[in-house]
């Protein structure tokens, strides 16, 4: 019974590691740094905790954070190779609400740093030297 390539590749599609997948996915740049994130309960697979191995199905959701965004997705294919950017955004779709949420939480960073003075500033050599003078130190 001689197998075709079809099947080779649907057989390997159907078995696709969850740290693979976001690897593959482009949300982390390694397969060391998913594997840190999901066991230190960063990814949530189902909704729940998972461990680096577990297999990855078409249509599950995944939620992953990174800093203070969190993506809610649903695979919409498997992968086990990185490949392009272009082709890693295939790979899942992205909750509208999840876009929605990480916008909202953008804007709020926005506006909050327009209230630091010392955002984007910062004393020359210059005018820390006058500062001293000025001050008598030095």
């Amino acid at each position: 019974m001689a197998r075709n390539s079809r099947d080779d590749t649907e057989s390997l599609d159907a078995h696709v590691r969850l740290d693979k997948w976001l690897w593959a996915a482009r949300f982390f740049k390694t397969r060391a740094l998913a594997v840190e994130a999901i066991e230190g309960g960063k990814v949530l697979y189902g909704g729940e905790r998972t461990k680096p191995a577990h297999v990855v199905h078409v249509g599950d959701e995944v939620r992953v954070r990174l800093g203070a965004y969190e993506h809610v997705i649903h695979v919409r294919a498997l992968n086990p190779r990185r490949g392009p950017a272009a082709q890693a955004q295939l790979l899942y779709d992205e909750t509208p609400e999840s876009i929605a949420a990480r916008a909202h939480l953008a804007a709020q960073f926005r506006a909050a740093s327009a209230f630091n003075p010392q955002a984007g500033w910062s004393d020359s050599k210059k005018d820390r030297r006058d500062l001293r003078r000025m001050r008598g130190k030095g």
